[in-house]
């Protein structure tokens, strides 16, 4: 078991307060305001204990480094901002959209994800 330190707190809470998946940047850079000594190394150690604790849920797309999310939410699925790269949550799951596996599949799991822009940068644009 890790320590509680500052700096994992400090992780934890921007985690916890962000309501979307965050990149390791995004986590360093929102934790370095409780904890101004915290550095990279530090963050993805964290993130790693984090995650094998089971606290922590990695999210990846496609060609893209991992972004972290606290674990225990129910089903969802993502959007990215093509713009900002910010990656959004979407509530719950449309089953309708979900493909009909060809005959004799089982469908286990499903990830969809939407691109497009976010609020903040659809306004500017």
């Amino acid at each position: 078991m890790e320590r509680d330190t500052r700096q994992r707190r400090a992780i934890r809470k921007v985690l916890e307060a962000a309501g979307r998946p965050l990149s390791p940047q995004e986590i360093l850079a929102g934790a370095r305001r409780q904890a101004p000594t915290l550095g990279p190394a530090t963050v993805y150690r964290t993130l790693r204990a984090l995650a094998d604790e089971g606290w922590l849920t990695p999210v990846t797309l496609p060609g893209e480094p991992a972004r972290y999310e606290p674990a225990g939410k129910t089903h969802h699925h993502h959007f990215r901002c093509q713009r900002c790269d910010r990656l959004f949550e979407v509530e719950g799951c449309r089953q309708a959209s979900v493909a009909k596996a060809p005959r004799g599949f089982v469908i286990e799991d499903h990830e969809v994800v939407w691109y497009g822009r976010c609020a903040r940068c659809a306004r500017g644009s």
